[in-house]
């Protein structure tokens, strides 16, 4: 994970006081913090170039923090959500919990819980941030191959020989070595275990 841009964690709270001190909390961990008095500041600021996590606040005026929430998942973010409140109720919870969110906290909490949940979620974020970027070099690997190249790659990492490959394809022998030689090369794999686990991360086709 060192190629990553480092984690951000952003927190979402009208109260300004409560904003400073938890912007003060976290940035004693060694986590950059950006804080916001509201859902809207947060959303006209915030891309999704980087792991972290948000803590957010439920009750502020315009958008609410679930609100945000839900307004984080239509997007299709993966930033992991942190509530903190000190509203808290069954249904409010429940509700948050459903829109993804991956803690609920209420106020007054305990300083090194916070603390140890938001680790969590920001190790969790740059986990996603990880395979995302692994996948997308798999796939720029594979947009090397031709079509006829990549056919015979998927056939022996399916643990194919060359023999019943180029009965499959109507291929000769020689062909489906070059084709497979080929593969190989341009997707700097070694080996057939090499080459299935590439395929394995690239997914479903």
């Amino acid at each position: 994970m060192t190629d990553l841009p480092s984690p951000t964690v952003y927190v979402v709270d009208d109260d300004e006081a409560v904003r400073t001190s938890l912007a003060w909390l976290i940035g004693s961990v060694g986590l950059a913090v950006r804080a916001f008095g509201s859902a809207d500041a947060f959303l006209a600021a915030w891309t999704e170039e980087r792991p972290g996590c948000l803590v957010l606040d439920v009750r502020m005026p315009g958008m609410s923090g679930l609100e945000l929430q839900e307004a984080l998942a239509r997007r299709g973010s993966s930033l992991p959500v942190i509530i903190v409140t000190g509203h808290a109720d069954v249904p409010m919870a429940v509700r948050a919990l459903k829109a993804g969110a991956i803690d609920f906290i209420e106020k007054p909490f305990n300083d090194q819980l916070l603390l140890d949940r938001i680790q969590d979620a920001v190790k969790r974020s740059q986990a996603a941030f990880a395979g995302q970027a692994r996948r997308a070099r798999v796939q720029s690997l594979l947009a090397r191959l031709t079509p006829r190249e990549r056919q015979v790659a998927e056939l022996v990492a399916a643990g194919k020989p060359n023999k019943v490959i180029a009965f499959e394809l109507d291929l000769s022998m020689k062909t489906v070595e070059v084709h497979r030689h080929n593969a190989m090369d341009k997707l700097e794999v070694a080996s057939v275990a090499d080459l299935t686990r590439l395929f394995m991360e690239a997914g479903p086709a």
